[in-house]
């Protein structure tokens, strides 16, 4: 061995040495430059007691698990917090669920049933918006040793795993959180793939992968959700490569414009987001069935779908999403694609024509459903009195004023939309379809018969079984002749990206996920 090996050989020896001894520093890594998702939606409340609107919920969905999660890509479920699916009582009555071993909150505080317990007990307490869906279903929770705990219900609802997965389900650390108040700030959020490291509220979030998560990996280390005014400066923002993703949302031209750019990729997937029609079956003129039957006659969806949306949204015809099961075209079936001429026909039954003109108006949100609220009022306006018999006023109101309209019954017809909680039928009838509920989103509509038909398929078993599926194409069919809400389009998931980036998995729970993406 040559003298100048073997000083070089000492010399890399004693680099290694005072390294370890940490005399010296190694070369500093590069930074990893983060994955940077831009969406024009807005966190709320950042408390699973409170927070009810889609964006918070995907937040939670990327750094707080629930006991039970969505498998990516599909509607169906896994194990989360919890070591397996529950055990079901032979009655349906009771959930027993056992925890995983040895994981902690973000604040290292272990996971145990206590804590199970205290996080559900405290969504009852508070009270919040999305309280009924533990004060419905659930009786009680019991600790039954430190990893078991158990849920007692109500009534045995088949689809109860599927709530056990939405956001009040989720466990969180009594350290991190009061018990009898809302802390809408609060960033320790529970155990999840990522955790928040800092949040400026309408600014950005930044997420990093939790070292200590129970499951795989994130595929991303470093996540930053950058939160925008408007569609238009988030679109630049993606062409000058400031963001990596556009998310919810982009306007529709948006999008058919971004196709042709080549350093874009345009991802489209199924979306459970309905659009409708409400009418307040206790006020005049649409007390009549035959009334509420003309306007879902003459109203033109695929003039919605083709000009306003651009085919980014279908038309529909039930309440129940295409794609979910036991969803049948039941408007279609009853008046086809469009039936004018059966809009005159029921009009003019009920007294009406165009010397004694039906005077109505049509209420719309001007700040919660975007830019193309008015342009949609405004076709449902012309098919409207495309009769020559309806003669049709809009009228529009800031979003917290809509709200309080809705219980104070002073819309007549009006536009709403909605984001499944569940992923089930019931989710998208019960509140509008049974007498108990429908007053709260202000339809006010009461019938005995559908009463029936929707507490019946609340506790047929099996989940998805005929039975069931019969009993909610029933509903379908009676809603289609009863009309306390008029379905017109379901809306598709749509997600541009830069083209270096990958895994972005779309799915009918419609949120993102995070831990998925890469680039």
């Amino acid at each position: 061995m040559s003298f100048k090996k073997f000083l070089s050989i000492i010399i890399s020896i004693t680099t290694l040495i005072a390294v370890c001894l940490g005399l010296t520093g190694c070369p500093a890594a590069a930074p990893v430059e983060p994955l940077i998702i831009g969406t024009t939606d807005s966190v709320t409340q950042l408390d699973p007691a409170q927070t009810y609107d889609f964006h918070t919920w995907e937040i939670f969905h990327n750094t707080a698990d629930t006991l039970l999660t969505y498998i990516a890509g599909t509607s169906d479920l896994q194990p989360g917090l919890a070591e397996d699916m529950p055990e079901v009582s032979e009655d349906g009555l009771e959930y027993t669920f056992k925890l995983r071993e040895g994981l902690k909150f973000t604040d290292g505080t272990p996971l145990d049933a206590e804590a199970v317990k205290w996080s559900i007990d405290r969504v009852v307490v508070i009270a919040g918006d999305p309280n009924w869906l533990v004060t419905s279903f659930v009786e009680s929770v019991e600790v039954i040793d430190e990893l078991t705990v158990k849920f007692k219900l109500l009534d045995p609802v088949p689809y109860f795993s599927l709530l056990v997965a939405t956001t009040p389900y989720t466990p969180i650390s009594s350290k991190a959180y009061p018990e009898g108040e809302i802390d809408p700030d609060n960033t320790s959020a529970g155990i999840g793939s990522y955790k928040i490291t800092k949040w400026d509220r309408d600014v950005e979030m930044v997420l990093e992968a939790n070292p200590d998560y129970y499951g795989t990996p994130p595929a991303y280390k470093n996540v930053i959700v950058k939160y925008f005014a408007d569609s238009t400066t988030m679109r630049l923002a993606l062409e000058n490569k400031e963001i990596d993703i556009a998310w919810k949302t982009l306007e529709p031209v948006d999008y058919e414009d971004l196709k042709k750019n080549p350093d874009l990729a345009v991802i489209e997937g199924p979306g459970a987001y309905i659009r409708y029609i409400c009418l307040n079956t206790t006020t005049d003129p649409y007390t009549d069935v035959k009334i509420r039957e003309a306007v879902a006659a003459a109203i033109d969806r695929s003039k919605i779908s083709d000009v306003v949306f651009m085919g980014t949204h279908a038309p529909l015809y039930s309440m129940v999403p295409m794609g979910m099961w036991s969803h049948i075209d039941a408007f279609k079936d009853e008046y086809g694609e469009r039936g004018l001429e059966k809009a005159i026909s029921l009009l003019e039954d009920a007294g009406y024509s165009e010397e004694n003109p039906l005077e109505t108006d049509l209420w719309f949100t001007t700040d919660h459903y975007g830019p193309t609220e008015d342009d949609i009022a405004a076709i449902l306006k012309d098919s409207l009195e495309e009769t020559g018999i309806f003669k049709v006023t809009l009228q529009s109101a800031e979003w917290a004023t809509y709200t309080e309209y809705l219980g104070e019954g002073t819309m007549p017809l009006f536009l709403l939309g909605w984001y499944p909680d569940y992923l089930d039928p019931d989710n998208y009838t019960w509140s509008w379809g049974h007498s108990e509920a429908s007053d709260d989103i202000g339809v006010f509509y009461s019938n005995s018969d559908m009463d029936e038909i929707l507490e019946k398929g609340q506790i047929t078993t099996p989940l998805r079984g005929d039975d069931r599926k019969a009993i909610y194409e029933d509903a379908q069919k009676l809603w289609a002749k009863e009309c306390p809400t008029i379905p017109f389009t379901q809306g598709q998931l749509l997600v541009v990206a830069q083209k270096n980036v990958s895994g972005i998995k779309l799915d009918p729970t419609m949120f993102l996920h995070y831990f998925l993406l890469t680039k």
